[in-house]
Formats: C-alpha cells, sequence, structure tokens
C-alpha cells in the first residue's frame, strides 16, 4: 500500500512540475467552453422561466443540448490527449487532437446555439470531436503497443 503511495505522489508531483503542459492548455480551453455553455443554459432559463427541465422552449432546448453534447464529448477526450502526452507523442499530434477538438467544440457550440436544424457549425463540430476520438483513440492502442 506504501508503494502504491509513493507512485501515486511522485506522479502527482510530476504533473504539478509540467509534465503534460499541452493537456493542461486544451483543458483550460475547454473548460471555458462549458462555461460559456453552461451560462448560456442560465441565460436560456431566465428569458422562458423554466427553472427545471426545457418547457417545450427552442432556446433551452438548444442550450441544453449544446452543453449536454459538450459534456458527451470533452471528457474521454480530453483523457485520450492525457494519455497520449504522457506516452510521449509528438507535439504536433497533441496540438492536432487538442485544438482539433476545442475548434469543434466552439463550432458545435456555435452551430446549436444559432440553429436548431442542421448547420455548417453542428456538421463541423460532430466530424471533428470523432476524428479526434478516432485518431486520438487509435494513438491510445499505437502507444500500448510501443
Amino acid at each position: 500500500m506504501e508503494e502504491v503511495a509513493a507512485q501515486m505522489a511522485q506522479t502527482m508531483s510530476q504533473l504539478g512540475n509540467g509534465m503534460i503542459p499541452v493537456s493542461t492548455l486544451y483543458i483550460g480551453l475547454n473548460a471555458l467552453i462549458m462555461f460559456i455553455l453552461s451560462i448560456l443554459v442560465v441565460r436560456a432559463r431566465m428569458q422562458t422561466g423554466v427553472e427545471v427541465g426545457d418547457g417545450g422552449r427552442e432556446e433551452l432546448i438548444k442550450a441544453q443540448r449544446a452543453h449536454g453534447n459538450n459534456v458527451e464529448y470533452v471528457p474521454i477526450s480530453l483523457l485520450i490527449l492525457i494519455a497520449v502526452e504522457l506516452a510521449g507523442a509528438p507535439v504536433w499530434l497533441l496540438h492536432g487532437l487538442g485544438g482539433g477538438l476545442t475548434v469543434a467544440r466552439i463550432s458545435h457550440g456555435i452551430g446549436m446555439h444559432t440553429s436548431s436544424g442542421r448547420s455548417p457549425g453542428r456538421a463541423l463540430g460532430a466530424s471533428l470531436s470523432w476524428l479526434v476520438m478516432l485518431a486520438g483513440g487509435l494513438a491510445c492502442i499505437y502507444y500500448w503497443f510501443n
């Protein structure tokens, strides 16, 4: 048990010393995106007077789905980014995954906020999110073998 605790302490110390600087950047950026999407849900609630659920109000449904979709995609994508960075992936791959995720989530959020139907922003956001998960998942498997 002491050995596990020592390993955890060493890992936390390394993380605190900037062991995952690229992931840290994209965690921060995506946290800000999540914050903005949360504010948009609260704003829609205040405008509609709906405190629970969506009340069938389109503006609240859009805001909730933009936020919910972000919650569905961002955590696993950031975990993938962290894993790939810890595995020693090249910086270009890390920024490709992190930047792709960030652009995807901004694009999707704007697309959801401005349209209740199909939109270029939603399409780009969904496609890039899937690409990041696919490429990142394959990178994780690659680094496991190597």
